[in-house]
Parts: C-alpha cells; structure tokens; sequence
C-alpha cells in the first residue's frame, strides 16, 4: 500500500483504498497530471495564503517546523503540508493549526479521486491536491509547503508565486529519480526557484554553490546564501543569527544535535527574506523552544515500549536513513551516552545505503538489533546483522521493535540507552506501540 496509508476512520479508509487502486504504486515525477488534476479542481493552488516553499535531502521538515513554531508564536495562523505521515495519513494535512479532521479528509479524498480517475494520478499527486482544496478553502494567515521529492518536478512545485523558497542539507538520497552525485541532486532542489523571489539556502561546497546559482539566476531568483547573505553561529546554549542589520540570539532548539540550530537559522533567514508577515524577534527566539518534530531524535516518552527497558532507561528514536542524518544522528549519540553503552535497533528501506549509514553510527554504538520494515521492502536483518559484525559490533535480529527491546532488557538488566533507527516507516510503527502519535 503507498507510504503505508491507513485510518481508523471508515470513511477515509474507503477512499484510501480508492487511491491504492487508483495510484499506480509508484513515485513518479512531472507537473503534467497535477496541473490537469488542479485545473479540474478549480486551480487551488492559485488561492492559497503566503506560501513558503522548502526542499532539502535532510532538514526540510525540521526547517517547516520552525517556521511554523515562529508563525504561530507570532499570533498567525497556518497551514502546512509535509510528508510521509508516521502513524496517521492526517498528519500530511495541517489546517490553520491542527490536523485536518477525518469527515473533511474523506470528503476532500472523494472530491479528488472523483475527478483523479482517468489521470494516473500518483499518490503524492492526489494527497498534494487534497491538501491544496483545503487550504484554499480555510482562512490563514500562511502556508508551509514541503517538498515531497527532489524539486524541479515535484507535484508541489506548481505553486508559482511563493513570498520565499528555502533549500536545506543536501546529499544523496533518491538516486533513481534526482541522480547519482550531488551537483544533479542540487540541481532538482533549485529547481522550486520562481521569479522574483527570494531562494534562502544553507552554505554548500563551490561547485554545489554554482549549480544553484546558475538555476536561481536562469529563473530570475536571488539567492540569500549562508555565508554570504546571512550567518548563524551555535555556541554551549544558545544560536545566533544575523543578516545585514538585524541580530537575533535564541536558545539552542529543543529538537536535539547541532544541525538543529542550522535548521533554525535557515527559517529564520527566509522569515526575514519574505514580505508577507511580519514576525518580531521574539516569534524567532520562541520557535527555538516551541518546534517540535517526531521521529528526530526525539526522546520517547512513557509508553508501552520505554516499559520494556530496566528503570531509568532511555528509548529514543530517529528516522535517519542515509548517510547526511546519520552523521548528525552519531553526533547526538556521543553527547548523550555519557560514556554509557548504547544499543543501535535498526531497520532500513531496500534502496537505502545501509552500510554507509552502518559506518557512521557503528562508532557511537555498541550493541545492534536488526529488524524488519514491515509493509516495505528492506534490508534483510541477517544482512544488517552481518553488516553491524564486519563494523566490529555484537549483534541479533529480532522480528519487531517490541520484541527487540525484550532482547536488550534480558542482555542487561541495568538501565539502557537505546536508539531506534533507519526508516521513518519503522518510526511510525514506534509511535503506534509506544502510544505517541504526532499530534
């Protein structure tokens, strides 16, 4: 089933299993069946409140999440698009603040597919759509659009006008549909640049540097660089952030590791590039506090799951599935174990670089667990096993995350340090277990 969409709610299951019928399985890029599909719906996409465009490989949605904390700190409301979904297909659709209702989701499901069903449409395509007929319909003050694939021909790239774009962490990620080095990646994340407006962007290699200038300028967008245009800098606790004229220090974010502060800079930065709202300092400085994002270093709560772990454990949990957040991911690892041991419990995707991402965690864990990816092709957990062993590291598989834990608990007795990691499906399945879903 696509990206795993299912509901508790009769009504949206029926149109879910609408679009799996529908949906030709697969992602596939081009603005050809969006535009036709958006035509037939009244051109929504036309209508919506300020768009602020982000793509990324890593970062985007963390960056959508400041953007939204500094948003609503600032008193407005907003929408936002994101995806994939952990637990619940809703959490693609935020509607001025809130998740979008089940009964308004079947119904906007129904009014797509109806008009969807000649058109091949993708999953991508069809849920961009939805979204799209819900923002334009619902008041704000704002809109957050995440870029779901690469850029150029991603569905949500027919926005035409957004007040800013943003671009985050690059690397390679998606190899079959952006290219296999990083100039091609960059090249399909340029392409969101649109006339006239501002393209903010992170501090990339020269040559990353010039093939996204080089698109920016074919598009007649000016591009606001890191390092050129704007700096941030983090220090013990606290981000600073400064352009030409303005200042701002906030706390360091309370999503956790270094390229956090990063992320938050870069909101910040195509905040003060943009002439839609206004968004005062301490909107800036409360985004850092209030942002919050599941699945990235996010330290599990009480739940089902953190029981099965020795008292005083910790159970944390990131979707890190190539090698760009796994390195943030081991940074994080080694600040906090404290030189205690640490348990890697890892499921990866298929098509992802498990021994890359393997290389740059082993030296922060001790013991691995392997699992599977339920509903999605993955790598076997023999071959991760055997993977984590040719790293120097001790290691098992096990069938579940639930049944995982119950391995380390048995192994040691005292209280344990454990990440889940590799896939952002397998996170959702850990939320579901340990009773945490986004809200």
């Amino acid at each position: 089933m696509p990206d795993h969409a299912t509901s508790s709610s009769p009504a949206v299951q029926a149109q879910l299993d609408r679009l799996t019928a529908l949906s030709p399985g697969a992602d596939i890029l081009g603005l050809e069946r969006i535009t036709a599909l958006l035509s037939r719906l009244g051109d929504p996409h036309l209508s919506l409140p300020p768009v602020f465009h982000v793509a990324g490989t890593n970062g985007k949605g963390s960056t959508c999440a400041f953007l939204r904390a500094a948003i609503e700190a600032a008193g407005h409301s907003v929408h936002v698009y994101s995806s994939p979904h952990l637990v619940r297909f809703n959490e693609r659709i935020r509607l001025a603040g809130k998740l979008i209702e089940d009964d308004l989701l079947a119904a906007l499901l129904e009014e797509v597919l109806d008009q969807a069903a000649d058109l091949q449409a993708s999953f991508f395509e069809v849920t961009t759509a939805v979204a799209f007929l819900a923002f334009a319909r619902t008041p704000a003050a704002a809109t957050i659009v995440e870029v779901g694939l690469g850029g150029r021909l991603d569905a949500t790239n027919v926005i035409p006008n957004p007040v800013v774009t943003g671009i985050a962490a690059l690397g390679i990620d998606h190899q079959s549909f952006l290219g296999d080095t990083l100039l091609e990646i960059a090249g399909e994340k340029a392409g969101i640049a649109k006339p006239g407006v501002p393209l903010v962007t992170m501090d990339y290699p020269k040559a990353l540097r010039a093939k996204i200038a080089a698109i920016a300028d074919a598009a007649g967008a000016p591009v606001v660089a890191r390092g050129a245009a704007w700096t941030s800098e983090t220090a013990r606790t606290t981000m600073r952030y400064e352009d030409a004229g303005f200042s701002v220090v906030t706390n360091r974010p309370r999503l956790v590791g270094a390229h956090q502060s990063r992320n938050l800079a870069l909101a910040i930065a195509m905040l003060r590039h943009q002439g839609a709202l206004h968004i005062p300092e301490a909107a800036m400085r409360a985004a850092a506090d209030w942002a919050h994002w599941p699945a990235r270093m996010q330290r599990l709560s009480d739940g089902p799951l953190l029981a099965r772990l020795a008292s005083g454990s910790e159970l944390w949990l990131d979707g890190a599935h190539n090698p760009n957040a796994a390195q943030p991911v081991a940074r994080a690892l080694r600040t906090l174990a404290k030189g205690r041991p640490v348990t890697l419990i890892l499921g990866m995707l298929a098509n992802k670089d498990a021994e890359a991402v393997m290389r740059i965690l082993s030296p922060s864990v001790g013991h691995v667990v392997t699992i599977p990816v339920p509903g999605h092709a993955h790598h076997a957990p023999d071959a991760l096993a055997s993977l984590a062993q040719s790293f120097g590291k001790t290691a098992e598989t096990s069938s579940t995350p639930t049944d995982a834990l119950d391995l380390i608990a048995a192994r040691n007795d005292e209280p344990n340090l454990v990440l889940i990691a590799g896939s952002l499906y397998l996170a959702g399945e850990v939320l579901a277990a340990n009773d945490q879903p986004p809200d």
